[in-house]
């Protein structure tokens, strides 16, 4: 055999190596490493490290208590009570409004429709517009119910509290919140991202470019997330 052939089949042998190998190497790789590896959104508010371990991935790792949103209870245009945050398989979207505001309210509510719109026929997910005035009229109320959400029964909630709630907006989603000298409200123009585990894990800026998109867009790895950390639990929903 002539050096040229030896040469020949030594790169053969190489490249046949380099076929046969390198995928499994690949594979076994990012198993090891790149597995479970997916967008996550992050968690907003304190965060408490509990002094316990956990487990995951072979791996122990400290155990946090993160911020979370208290459930509370809310009134709809036919009076009757909406019991907000208390599902535990529901991604909700929530922003604040005053119905006699036809300024930020008004763009709030008219700016949700599409996205709600985008994410009616999944039911894990579920929209809530929130009066900060307790004293919002009921016909106030229905007429937003019937002008946007209508066709939204199901999904999106029009809904006021029976008592003043901006405190418990500040300390909850963590946005501004409070009651001017004549009596108006003044609020954060942010939509908020809620999980299962009443976690907030985006703020959603009504006035900035692409910002819908976004909001559109990390809903749906939301749900992926949903998903995967709680397959059985999503799946009874």
């Amino acid at each position: 055999m002539n050096n040229s052939s030896k040469k020949r089949n030594i790169s053969t042998i190489i490249i046949l190596a380099i076929v046969l190998l390198v995928p499994g190497f690949l594979y076994i790789t990012l198993n090891k490493i790149g597995s479970n590896q997916y967008l996550k959104l992050p968690i907003y508010g304190d965060k408490v490290l509990t002094g316990k371990m956990n487990r995951k991935m072979g791996r122990e790792r400290p155990d946090t208590s993160y911020h979370q949103i208290a459930p509370i209870k809310l009134i709809n245009a036919d009076l009757d009570t909406v019991d907000f945050l208390k599902e535990d398989t529901v991604i909700s979207v929530v922003h604040l409004f005053t119905a006699n505001d036809d300024g930020l309210s008004q763009n709030l509510i008219s700016s949700l429709k599409p996205v709600v719109e985008r994410f009616k026929n999944i039911h894990k997910v579920k929209f809530y517009s929130i009066s900060l005035n307790p004293n919002e009229s009921v016909e106030d109320l229905k007429r937003l119910q019937n002008v946007y959400a209508k066709p939204y029964t199901s999904t999106w909630f029009v809904v006021k509290p029976d008592t003043a709630i901006t405190n418990y907006v500040q300390s909850n989603f963590l946005i501004d919140a409070h009651i001017n000298q004549d009596s108006t409200f003044t609020f954060s123009n942010n939509y908020l991202l809620i999980d299962t585990e009443r976690r907030i894990r985006g703020f959603y800026d009504m006035n900035q470019n692409k910002e819908m998109e976004r909001l559109e867009d990390e809903i749906k790895v939301q749900l992926v997330e949903e998903a995967r950390n709680n397959p059985l639990k999503i799946e009874k929903k």
